[in-house]
């Protein structure tokens, strides 16, 4: 698939991917705490090994030292068979290199894991320029509200009177940014991002609730 732009520093991009024939690329707890790990130490300009910290636990891997970063990530969300990534230019053919080094290492680590061959996404992965203030914004909610998929049509009865259990889900699901904007307790994984090099469209906790809950209320619209 042939992009119609050139990443360019400075500007912002929603990154994804999709497991080959739509197949789960998250199989366990260890899958995705090892995609989360990767995100940091591919996020970097010189080359990080995971195998040499074998002996470190998830939450210790945030502690290990790493050169510069190549990218900024503001927002991410994975599920079961995809991933979402809000993504800065910061340095040139910095996305790229990230991008590659990230889906190249989860790639041999799910194969040798599940001894399978073979390519385990779709193609080269897709981006949309967020070149739009609106769209911008509007990629956070996306993202941290696509895990809502998972609770399936059953919260929607009753004119959305669960909205309350959605917000609950949502800020209890480890695979998403969510928690670190809704939350005041930072998480290890919490340094992946840096929130300074997007707009500050979310003065505080409750502001960026708010926003989450007026887009859940449009979803459970009949």
């Amino acid at each position: 698939m042939s992009r119609n732009f050139s990443f360019s520093t400075g500007e912002y991009y929603h990154c994804y991917s999709r497991g080959t024939e739509k197949r789960k690329i998250f199989l366990s707890r260890k899958d995705y705490e090892r995609f989360i790990a990767l995100l940091f130490v591919c996020n970097s300009t010189e080359t990080i090994h995971l195998s040499d910290h074998w002996k470190k636990s998830f939450n210790q891997i945030f502690n290990i030292p790493r050169s510069e970063t190549i990218v900024d990530i503001g927002a991410y969300s994975f599920m079961p068979n995809h991933f979402h990534l809000l993504l800065r230019e910061k340095k040139e053919d910095g996305i790229s290199l990230f991008m590659q080094k990230l889906i190249t290492a989860y790639t041999m680590y799910f194969n040798k894991k599940y001894n399978r061959t073979g390519a385990l996404f779709e193609s080269r992965f897709k981006a949309e320029h967020a070149n739009k203030d609106k769209y911008l914004k509007y990629l956070f909610s996306y993202m941290h509200l696509n895990p809502e998929k998972l609770m399936g049509p059953a919260w929607k009865e009753g004119g959305g009177k669960n909205i309350g259990g959605a917000k609950k889900f949502l800020g209890e699901y480890t695979y998403s940014s969510y928690s670190d904007y809704s939350k005041k307790e930072s998480r290890p994984q919490g340094v992946l991002l840096n929130k300074n090099s997007f707009p500050g469209y979310f003065i505080d906790i409750k502001d960026f609730e708010e926003e989450m809950l007026d887009w859940l209320n449009v979803k459970v619209e009949p």
